[in-house]
């Protein structure tokens, strides 16, 4: 017995897709006019470490067309049934192409940089110190556009929390609607029940018990202080747990599961397309430096060796950026597990009750969005959108299919 999300459409995109995109095009201009610049510039001037950094320059513009292209088709085509979960992994497939073409241009680079070891040719360093200038801004100004939408793209929201540790959560107990949270505003941390209208269980009969990854188990005795219950103990790191809220003894419990929340976007979340293009600016920024300095002490001091010594470095530089990008995007595009914390997590979850998780599919939709298959085999009468409600706390998961196993 099995069903899947039901009424739901198959839209997998970023929540700043729209506004990646614009960043995208917009930065494609200016790595466009800055590598032509850099690449005459490099060759009327004699620096092969200047056009390293314009076809350096050249590979960003390259990637974050490919980038601003596939954000453009995969929003049109995002309704589009042929795609069977959607169009959000196409920035990771534009990711992993310009990582491909970026290891290539990158062998290039070292290539001609050993050949101007063995044939060295004159420098004129002023040119190419002012236009490898111009190419350091350029790449400054190309982080501030694409970073302006990248803080915090996650395409979900963690729900009515403030701070990073700090969760609240309704419980719908017999009519009476509650809210469990935890509170450490200055002070340690601990569980607070509150009722919105009514009257409050009762603090010598509600229990919270903690059940986490790897069956710890803890119970929280509480207290009335006035306007809710708080714990008496404090609760201790991570907050990362299924509670099991009991308003009085030998009643069933209630399950609220509590997630830590990092202030940055994890691989489940991350915009490979968005992240792409920012990399590639800040490694091109990183070689921009590298090329400054070389040109800068090679008029200093003569060493016109040091051109095709900096030449090599941003070659491995733009290679190794590559393999980061290669290894991550892959991943993605061949279903890795992108989340292992969060699979226990939902193992957690399923299996508190006496239920067993026998199998379980986690893989990336798109940034922000997972899909998930799982076999759940229990002794007890329940259907598939049992799970669907204990799962329902993993905002990331957006398309869940469940299949039910009677023991």
């Amino acid at each position: 017995m099995s069903n899947t999300n039901a009424g739901h459409d198959h839209v997998f995109l970023g929540a700043a897709h729209a506004q990646a995109e614009r960043r995208s095009w917009m930065v494609i201009i200016l790595c466009a006019i800055m590598m032509v610049a850099e690449i005459v510039g490099g060759l009327l001037f004699g620096s092969i470490a200047l056009v390293a950094d314009g076809l350096h320059m050249s590979t960003h513009a390259s990637a974050l067309l490919l980038a601003a292209l596939a954000y453009s088709y995969a929003r049109q085509h995002a309704h589009d049934r042929r795609f069977t979960f959607g169009t959000g992994k196409l920035g990771d497939l534009a990711g992993f192409t310009s990582a491909i073409v970026l290891a290539m241009i990158a062998l290039l680079i070292g290539y001609e940089a050993i050949t101007r070891f063995m044939a060295p040719v004159p420098i004129r360093f002023d040119e190419a110190i002012t236009i490898a200038v111009l190419g350091l801004a350029v790449n400054v100004a190309s982080v501030l556009l694409l970073s302006g939408g990248h803080a915090h793209g996650h395409g979900h929201d963690h729900g009515a929390h403030d701070h990073a540790h700090d969760e609240e959560h309704q419980i719908e107990a017999g009519g009476q609607r509650l809210w469990l949270s935890i509170f450490e505003d200055g002070v340690p941390p601990r569980f607070r029940l509150a009722a919105e209208t009514g009257a409050r269980p009762r603090a010598e009969e509600a229990t919270i018990e903690t059940l986490r990854p790897g069956g710890a188990r803890q119970i929280f005795a509480l207290e009335d202080i006035g306007e809710y219950l708080q714990s008496i103990d404090e609760i201790p790191e991570p907050h990362a747990f299924t509670a099991l809220v009991r308003l009085a003894p030998d009643t069933e419990p209630y399950r609220v599961v509590f997630e830590e929340h990092a202030d940055g976007a994890g691989s489940a979340h991350r915009d490979n397309n968005l992240r792409a293009a920012v990399i590639h600016v800040l490694a091109d920024a990183a070689v921009s430096l590298l090329v400054i300095a070389g040109l800068l002490l090679g008029r200093m001091f003569g060493w016109n060796w040091l051109d095709p010594v900096v030449g090599l470095v941003g070659a491995f530089v733009i290679a190794a950026w590559s393999y980061s990008l290669i290894r991550d995007t892959s991943a993605i595009l061949l279903d890795m597990n992108p989340d292992l914390g969060m699979a226990e997590r939902m193992r957690t979850v399923i299996e508190v009750d006496g239920d067993h998780l026998t199998d379980l599919h986690l893989w990336r939709l798109g940034p922000g969005h997972l899909g998930a298959v799982l076999s759940v085999a229990t002794a007890k009468l329940r259907e598939p959108h049992y799970y669907h409600r204990l799962l329902a706390r993993f905002s990331a998961l957006s398309h869940v299919t469940v299949e039910v196993q009677r023991n």
